[in-house]
């Protein structure tokens, strides 16, 4: 009776190791152990609704589908294509990205304004002109702006469909303010503090998106193409497919992409609940030996 539940044991720890070394990278469990163990002050308290969001599975979707909606900006699409290495080395980016909303979110309030002064940094850094002509800076509030709306609207569309535990309409309300302190750190004017502004917000952007060659590439590079073993394409597929149904109704079409339909949307968002259960089984953490 005990090699049934030694090989699950097995199976999972295998599986959440896999996610967590392609997530986190090499340094994943010494980022870790600092983030949640060193003593100190927080920007966010253990009852926040951003520690809640940020640390469900359905952060899996949220994110695959907030670089779908970031590109459309082709400003911020320009900046990645031209100084990000999303394709030369898309896992230490998400690995960076990852680590980033680990310690702002999770970390001391000190590691926090150093992750964010960091980020600052390079983004002071990061100039250019678009194939249209169109000067750039990632450090345009602006353009920031657009960068932390369509993620916030990501990651809270995925978490309300596919978290463990959705938030109510206070707790939906309650997230968007606490990305607000991060996002206004980076140099986000007045972003947005409720669901409302983010809506809002994101509606004053519409005119400016498109789908330029670079969005159209990156899309098919994400979606087509990602550097995976074989054992994963099937699961990964799953997981594009949620991202694409979560998009807002009007994004898909600019990037060339057709949503599910009918009872194929069903069976769509049945396995993005079933993929995102089997992230959150594989990767809870151990439980703490009895003190």
């Amino acid at each position: 009776m005990d090699m049934p539940a030694s090989g699950g044991r097995k199976v999972r720890e295998g599986l959440g190791s896999m996610l967590f070394s392609r997530v986190a990278g090499p340094s994943g469990p010494a980022n870790r152990a600092r983030i949640h163990d060193t003593p100190g002050p927080r920007w966010f308290g253990a009852e926040r609704p951003i520690r809640r969001v940020h640390g469900d599975a359905s952060m899996f979707i949220g994110g695959l589908s907030a670089l779908l909606l970031q590109s459309l900006h082709p400003l911020a699409m320009a900046a990645v294509a031209g100084h990000s290495g999303f394709r030369g080395d898309p896992w230490g980016r998400l690995q960076r990205t990852s680590t980033f909303l680990a310690v702002t979110t999770y970390g001391t309030a000190q590691d926090a304004q150093d992750a964010v002064d960091r980020v600052r940094t390079v983004h002071e850094g990061i100039r250019g002109t678009t194939a249209a002509g169109e000067p750039y800076h990632a450090a345009d509030p602006h353009l920031l702006g657009w960068v932390h709306a369509a993620e916030v609207d990501s990651f809270l569309r995925a978490h309300q469909r596919f978290g463990a535990h959705p938030l109510d309409a206070a707790g939906c309300d309650g997230y968007v303010a606490d990305t607000a302190l991060v996002a206004a750190a980076l140099g986000v004017v007045d972003p947005p503090r409720d669901r409302a502004a983010l809506t809002a917000l994101l509606t004053q952007y519409r005119p400016e998106l498109r789908a330029t060659p670079e969005a159209l590439d990156a899309a098919r590079f994400i979606l087509r193409h990602p550097p995976l073993p074989r054992a994963a394409r099937a699961p990964y597929a799953l997981l594009a497919a949620n991202a694409i149904d979560l998009l807002p109704p009007w994004a898909p079409g600019l990037l060339g992409l057709r949503p599910a339909r009918g009872p194929r949307a069903t069976c769509v968002r049945l396995s993005g609940h079933a993929l995102t259960r089997t992230i959150r089984w594989a990767m809870a953490p151990p439980p703490r030996p009895a003190r």
